[in-house]
């Protein structure tokens, strides 16, 4: 299939900005497959298509505060940083901007939120394919000890904070209420919808919760340059699913329950450690490159919750395939759903709304 064929037209002023006043008050678009139809919902009627017996799995790793100010110590200019993963200790690849000030050798000294110049440095060591940097800092025997100090938020840049605003709500909004191990760059946004309560009430139904974790890098995100799908190349994401989770999952697809994956990372991560239709799922951690798009056969999950995703993205190639498994008609379904929720103005990316794939 070619990239193109994943392009649609979205009005800006339907790219959320700010996410709902309520987490859990957001809207919820449901894509029924077979036969395919259309409802219009709220994201707290979700627990009415949940079944007992179902096993909801989230993602719950916690974003980190990514993004660092600094100064180049040869030349003073002014430096962006955005860590993307780690090495080892205090060992990073980073996106750097603007990146021809940072050649091999550049020593950055780090700033706080103030602007004030830190003790804490880094070195460029190494430049890759992709124009990243590795940094190596001291001044701190960890650098995510401090990045809660010194770091920001790292919104996606469609999300606007301009001027002298400081939005102090994103530090809270942009992270699940469930966020535990500490590793993203972005926020496995799905997650975003869900409140203490609201997963109380599913868990009254008899639907299992469980988790596993994907630090969720830039690579997820990342413009597919190819004209056709295959040859895209996904970067590599960190996972781990615990023996319990793993247990939770099998045991409900033997007695004939459904797996709902809440976000694409967590879609990725199920349908990695799986070989086989019908098959085991194995815990353990890793690493995952899969590039999902149609005409993809599911092995492992039945229901998706998403938000509504970029054109011309592996997310939304991904939902594509979820909509009509093994098949190429899905990307239609999925045009078209995404019409209606355009004429329907429904809020579109991280802060946006929600699809349920049933």
């Amino acid at each position: 299939m070619r990239t193109a064929d994943f392009d649609f037209c979205l009005p800006a002023e339907l790219i959320a900005q700010i996410p709902a006043l309520r987490r859990d008050a957001s809207r919820l678009f449901i894509l029924h497959r077979k036969p395919v139809r259309f409802e219009h919902r709220k994201f707290g009627d979700l627990p009415g298509y949940l079944r007992p017996g179902d096993v909801l799995v989230l993602n719950d790793s916690k974003v980190i505060p990514a993004r660092l100010r600094g100064v180049n110590l040869n030349t003073g200019g002014q430096l962006e940083l955005l860590l993307l993963e780690e090495v080892g200790l205090n060992d990073w690849w980073v996106m750097l901007r603007p990146a021809k000030r940072a050649r091999e050798g550049t020593r950055i000294a780090l700033k706080d939120p103030h602007g004030t110049v830190t003790h804490i440095q880094a070195s460029v060591v190494e430049k890759n394919q992709e124009g990243h940097r590795r940094l190596v800092f001291e001044g701190a025997p960890n650098i995510l000890s401090v990045i809660d100090q010194i770091g920001e938020v790292p919104l996606p840049p469609y999300i606007e904070r301009t001027g002298t605003i400081d939005w102090k709500e994103d530090g809270e909004r942009y992270q699940t209420v469930f966020a535990r191990p500490a590793g993203s760059v972005a926020a496995p946004t799905a997650g975003l919808h869900f409140t203490q309560e609201l997963l109380d009430r599913i868990r009254a139904l008899g639907i299992e919760v469980s988790f596993l974790t994907l630090h969720v890098g830039l690579g997820t995100f990342a413009p597919v340059k190819s004209e056709d799908l295959d040859g895209h190349t996904m970067h590599e994401e960190r996972f781990e699913i615990s023996a319990a989770a793993a247990r939770a999952i099998n045991r409900a697809k033997s007695a004939g329950g459904r797996i709902v994956a809440v976000g694409t990372t967590t879609l990725r991560v199920l349908e990695t450690i799986v070989s086989d239709p019908g098959g085991a799922v194995v815990p353990g951690s890793g690493r995952t490159c899969i590039f999902i798009y149609p005409p993809y056969g599911f092995k492992v999950v039945d229901a998706l919750l998403t938000n509504f995703h970029l054109p011309r993205s592996t997310l939304l190639m991904l939902v594509s395939a979820f909509a009509a498994p093994g098949s190429t008609e899905g990307r239609h379904t999925i045009l078209s759903a995404y019409g209606q929720a355009i004429q329907n103005r429904y809020r579109f990316y991280s802060y946006g709304d929600a699809m349920l794939l049933i």
